[in-house]
């Protein structure tokens, strides 16, 4: 779930907290779905670790009326045709090929999403409940719960602020261990695996404050230019660390011509490396991104490391964005 989506946005290094507004919205702010006009359908895929997991999302958003809207999303994150090979040599010895079974180890998260303008001139929010389901074979599995909320709010001269609270309430997942199937790990690997994990596992609370403004010129020429502070309550390898908040920026701009063709780039992910040697040394992550807008169709590209856990240093990703309403 802290992956991203949508090839714009991770083209702008996921700098968009503030201006989202679109069905994607219900991922990076749920109180951007209220800039969207029509019933909206969103889809993109990406690989991880050269083609060995697929990452997968489907986003639909439509407004309720002209105060609300509601989306819905679903992320599937996983690892298939796996090979159990814990039944391939039985008790005496004997090796059996046929004993080989196939098990999928995926997470799945399924977002409702639900945004409402306030009585307050330019402020809206959303809010996000979230279903988390993780599944190894039948070794596994484990259901969970959570909550986002976000604001965002408007001035008159077209300035856009942005605060994403994630996992307010820490997201749970407890797990379901079949000590039956586990124990065949164990019989198979000696020495190893001989203790159950544990059943619990907990996401703790993120925030994301953004904000952004689109300047326009010469009518057919616009530049978006946009900045999120990330933080996490907790010490990690962020920019700005302490033992209990840690902070890392992300910059993105976008450069369009005549809403139809963007090109984009950004920079975040900082990060404090420590060497072997002791020494330590500041990193970052640079993107970019290209889009096409045409009649309701939206195709985006970016260049990215998507989530920093890829194999290949850039990923090369692809996303579709449709307004439903052009069929009509």
């Amino acid at each position: 779930m802290n992956i991203g989506v949508d090839a714009a946005a991770l083209g702008m290094s996921n700098a968009v907290t503030a201006h989202t507004g679109d069905v994607n919205s219900g991922y990076w702010n749920p109180a951007g779905l209220l800039q969207v006009k029509d019933k909206q359908l969103a889809l993109m895929h990406a690989s991880y670790f050269a083609n060995i997991a697929q990452y997968d999302y489907a986003a639909f958003a439509m407004p309720i009326d002209e105060r609300s809207a509601f989306g819905i999303s679903v992320i599937r994150f996983g690892v298939d045709d796996i090979m159990n090979t814990t039944q391939l040599i039985d008790s005496e010895g004997n090796i059996d090929y046929n004993r080989i079974s196939l098990f999928s180890a995926a997470d799945y998260g399924v977002t409702i999403s639900y945004a409402r303008s306030l009585p307050l001139d330019g402020f809206q929010y959303g809010i996000n409940a979230k279903v988390i389901r993780r599944v190894i074979g039948d070794f596994a599995n484990s259901w969970g719960f959570g909550f986002d909320i976000g604001i965002q709010y408007q001035t008159k001269d077209n300035w856009k602020f942005g605060l994403m609270l994630r996992d307010i309430t820490t997201t749970y997942n407890v797990w379901n261990i079949d000590e039956e199937e586990f124990q065949t790990i164990s019989d198979a690997i000696p020495g190893e695996n001989q203790e159950l994990p544990e059943t619990n596992e907990i996401t703790l609370p993120k925030a994301q404050l953004g904000f952004s403004k689109k300047f326009i010129i010469r009518y057919d020429y616009s530049i978006l230019a946009s900045a999120n502070l990330n933080m996490q309550f907790a010490q990690t390898n962020d920019l700005v660390s302490t033992e209990s908040i840690s902070f890392d920026p992300a910059f993105g701009f976008e450069f369009g011509y005549i809403d139809i063709v963007y090109l984009r780039g950004g920079v975040g992910n900082f990060q404090n490396i420590r060497e072997i040697d002791g020494s330590g040394k500041l990193s970052f992550q640079p993107n970019i991104g290209l889009g096409f807008k045409y009649k309701g169709i939206e195709v985006d590209y970016a260049l990215t490391d998507i989530g920093d856990q890829s194999a290949a240093l850039y990923s090369n990703i692809f996303s579709l964005k449709v307004d439903l309403g052009i069929f009509r």
